[in-house]
């Protein structure tokens, strides 16, 4: 039986519908009651699978016009973890779910906000096997 890649499951369309684009506008309109307000977009990506357990990222993208280094994006993990439009404990039960494990066998943690570039900023997200 072959054995399927989590690069194969995690794909950029499945991350999508598991985070869609649309709630980066949520997220801003809950914080500052206009999506417009937003400097960037966030999208989650498959960053690769250790023998523990998977890296995702949750990468926020500078909007034109915006500056994202201007943003305050160091504390997010901490806003992240606990905001419900974010919702990670549901995203993290999604990709349980994709990869046929139960809901409660994963753990999360976000790491420090990572500085790619001016217009590029990553929230390291690990998933390990409980």
């Amino acid at each position: 039986m072959p054995t399927t890649s989590s690069e194969s499951i995690f794909t950029p369309q499945r991350l999508a519908v598991m985070f869609p684009s649309d709630r980066a506008d949520a997220f801003f309109d809950a914080l500052y009651g206009d999506a417009e307000d937003g400097a960037y977009d966030i999208a989650l990506a498959f960053e690769g699978e250790g023998e523990n357990g998977m890296e995702f990222s949750f990468r926020l993208t500078q909007r034109p016009g915006h500056c994202l280094a201007c943003n305050l994006t160091y504390g997010l993990p901490q806003v992240f973890e606990r905001h419900p439009v974010i919702d990670l404990p549901g995203v993290v039960a999604k990709i349980a779910s994709a990869m046929d494990r139960a809901e409660g066998s994963l753990r999360w943690r976000l790491l420090p906000t990572r500085e790619m570039s001016r217009t590029l900023h990553v929230i390291p997200l690990l998933v390990t096997f409980a």
